[in-house]
This record gives structure tokens, C-alpha cells and sequence, in this order.
């Protein structure tokens, strides 16, 4: 029986050392390629600048050996799939996913008003935290293990296979990238998510799913003041449909239900024949999410109002990102790791969702929060602590290296988790 050193200490002390040496040299260019992105429009919506983040990304995956691919969306909505692929010896290492998103939840012109600044030890930006320092940290601690020169082959890179995917959509559900993501995570042992850790430093090992949800209701038009009877009013039915819809908060545990848009009506002397409800549904577990959906279209079955109908439309949904077994190895190895850094970290259930979500759905071990320490994302204030660059960005690299010899992470491929 193989004995399994204890999770973190597989690095020698020189190499950890070497590791942050390397992050704490770049940091100048760094903070100047955070700057450069953060002052890029690059919403969801906005593939143009969305592709100019591609660019750098390609660019520096490029230069450090990958193989570069850019899958475009093939509706044209949004910016391309960068995947950076490096290839090392079969049996050379685990194959591991590293994923981080390029989009922001920003319109055009939010640059112009609100752009990249460091004030004191506080950087401030639009998708500064969310994600573009996860997303350089990715590179820059890949960067970093190449630096060690511990891999074989062109990639310098102790793996048989990592690679980088930096997503154009993430913030509107991951439409175009998510299948590029499965085809990759169906082969990979262990995913890691770039997303910012959490404000008071904490990672992730658990999200809620969603679901995205469009209720089309549909009634029947009538003069308000001549003939109010022949109308069927899709904003009564609407409405009926919201105070259900709240209601069913609290029935499951750790089940959110919202409805955040109601789009309905023309004019108030027209009974308003069709309406249009948006939803946002959360669970920590499959099987809650499915109750609460399928109250969801209960609800739209019985709207409250005779011969009104409701349109169900499921626009994105994510699966629970649920603990794994085997990413609780994954976890240990972080917090062990920050300890050696000379700092605390422990992993959490989040209620925001991620590619995580779709990764642990496949039975990926995934850990997300991997970015340094930021916070109040999508809003104006949302900031980057910049002083834990350095510290968070030597511990993915360290993590890198550690899981590369870690040799339960390398039999995972050979022994499927049981269901």
C-alpha cells in the first residue's frame, strides 16, 4: 500500500520560496497589465473588447509554449474561447483544467467613468476583482512553475496535459464556452477556477446552482374604460405568479427564488395582454433546485387567471457545485500550502455561480477563489487588495506543483469516484 505524504508538503521550502520570488518580480508588470485590462469595455455584450483581452491572453500563452486556440461563438454574440494547451509526456503528470473569464457585467462607456486607479494599497476598476486579477494570476503562476524548470519537454511543465481556458461569457452563464469547457474537463483530473478569493480571504469548494428562468404570459388585450370584461390581464397574472414565486422561499433549505424583472404594458387604458417575468433560482443541492423549478412551472400551469397561458423558457441553468470527495484533498492541499506561505485560508460555500458549477456537476474535483483577495463585485466600489497579489498568485503556483506530485491526484483518472 502506497503511503501519501501529508497534503502540502511535497514542495521543499527553496522551491516555495523560489515560487513567490518569481511572483513578487513581476508584480510591476502585473499591476500594469491589470491596468491595461481593466481599462478595456469588455462586458459580456461587447465581444470587441471581450477579443482584446483574448488577445492578450493568447498572446501570453503563446509566448510561454501553448498551443493557442481561439473557438469563436458561431452566432457571433460574443468574444472568442481562448483555450491555451500545454502538452507534456504521457504519464508525466495529471491533467489538470485551469479556467478564468474575460468578460465583465459592465456596459460600453464604463471605462470612460470609472477607470483603473490604485488608491493607497486598494485597486479599484471595472472587473478588477471579477476577474481580471484571477485571470493574470492563472498565467503568471503557470509562468512561475515554468520558471522551476521541473517539467519535461517543450512546456517545462510537470503535467501530461495542463490546460488554460479564458471564457468570453461567463457572466451571462457561459452559453458559448460551456461546451469547449466539458469536452476539456472530460479528461482532466482536477479543475481549478480563477474567480477572486473571497473578501476575508476564504476559497471556494461549494456554489449554489441556478437557474435562469423567462416566464412569457400571455392574455388577452380589451379597452380598459369601455369593455374591461373581454380582457385577460397578463400583469394580474403576472403578479399572481411573484407572490408565489417569493413564497417558496424558505421551503427547501438554502433555496433562493427571485423574480427580478417584470416587463409588462403599453398604456393604462389597455388591459395588458402580455407580460414577461425573469427569475433567478439558487440551491446548494440538485435536488432542491429541481423542487423549486418544478414548483416554478406549477405556478406558470395555474396562473391565476382564466384563459391566460404561460410561455416556460429555461435560459441558463447551472448545476450545484457540491463538495466532492476528492476536491476536499484538493482544499487540503491549499490551506496547507497558505500556511507555508504565512497565511490562513480555509474553503466555503458561496451562493454566486461559476464554471466550478459545471466542472463538480461532471464529477471534476474543483476548487474556485483561487484569485487574490478582492470584493463587491459588480458594483461601482468592487476593489482588488493589491498587497495579496503576490501571496495568492505563489500559492496557486504552489498548488500547481504540489497536485503535479501528488499521487492519489495522478490514480484519479485510473479509479472513477463511486456515484
Amino acid at each position: 500500500m502506497t503511503t501519501l505524504t501529508a497534503p502540502g508538503n511535497d514542495i521543499t521550502d527553496a522551491e516555495l520560496h523560489t515560487l513567490r520570488a518569481t511572483v513578487e518580480e513581476g508584480l510591476p508588470a502585473f499591476l500594469a497589465d491589470l491596468e491595461h485590462m481593466c481599462n478595456i469595455d469588455c462586458g459580456s455584450y461587447t465581444p470587441a473588447g471581450v477579443n482584446q483581452i483574448g488577445d492578450l491572453v493568447a498572446a501570453e500563452l503563446a509566448s510561454m509554449g501553448a498551443t493557442v486556440e481561439r473557438r469563436p461563438d458561431p452566432r457571433g454574440r460574443y468574444g472568442d474561447t481562448v483555450i491555451g494547451t500545454f502538452e507534456g509526456a504521457r504519464g508525466s503528470g495529471p491533467r489538470v483544467l485551469l479556467i478564468g473569464h474575460m468578460d465583465t457585467v459592465f456596459s460600453e462607456g464604463t471605462v470612460a467613468k470609472r477607470p483603473f486607479r490604485i488608491d493607497g494599497s486598494i485597486a479599484h476598476g471595472a472587473g478588477v476583482s471579477d476577474m481580471k486579477a484571477g485571470l493574470l494570476a492563472g498565467l503568471r503562476a503557470i509562468a512561475a512553475v515554468r520558471a522551476l524548470g521541473v517539467g519535461s519537454g517543450p512546456s517545462r511543465l510537470p503535467f501530461e496535459q495542463l490546460t488554460f481556458v479564458a471564457n468570453p461569457d461567463e457572466e451571462i452563464g457561459s452559453p458559448s464556452s460551456t461546451p469547449h469547457i466539458k469536452e476539456i474537463a472530460a479528461t482532466a483530473d482536477a479543475t481549478f477556477v480563477l474567480e477572486c478569493a473571497r473578501a476575508n480571504g476564504d476559497f471556494v469548494s461549494a456554489r449554489k446552482g441556478m437557474a435562469d428562468i423567462r416566464l412569457t404570459i400571455n392574455g388577452r388585450a380589451a379597452h380598459a374604460g369601455v369593455e374591461p370584461e373581454k380582457g385577460r390581464s397578463a400583469i394580474l397574472a403576472g403578479a399572481e405568479i411573484v407572490k408565489g414565486i417569493h413564497e417558496l422561499n424558505g421551503r427547501w433549505p438554502a433555496v433562493t427564488t427571485n423574480v427580478g424583472v417584470f416587463k409588462a404594458g403599453t398604456r393604462p387604458n389597455i388591459v395588458c395582454d402580455q407580460a414577461e417575468l425573469q427569475i433567478d433560482v439558487r440551491a446548494m443541492a440538485a435536488g432542491p433546485l429541481d423542487s423549486a423549478i418544478g414548483a416554478i412551472r406549477d405556478l406558470a400551469a395555474a396562473p391565476g387567471v382564466p384563459d391566460v397561458s404561460v410561455d416556460v423558457e429555461m435560459m441558463h441553468t447551472w448545476a450545484p457545485m457540491e463538495k466532492l470527495e476528492r476536491s476536499g484533498r484538493l482544499a487540503d492541499h491549499v490551506i496547507a500550502l497558505a500556511a507555508r506561505l504565512g497565511f490562513e485560508t480555509k474553503d466555503v460555500s458561496t451562493g454566486g455561480a461559476s464554471d466550478a458549477n459545471t466542472t463538480s456537476g461532471m464529477g471534476v474535483p474543483s476548487i474556485d477563489g483561487l484569485g487574490p483577495v478582492g470584493g463587491l463585485d459588480h458594483s461601482p466600489d468592487e476593489f482588488l487588495e493589491v498587497d495579496s497579489i503576490v501571496p495568492r498568485t505563489a500559492l496557486l503556483a504552489a498548488l500547481l506543483l504540489e497536485v503535479s506530485r501528488d499521487p492519489e491526484v495522478a490514480s484519479w483518472r485510473a479509479t472513477p469516484a463511486a456515484s
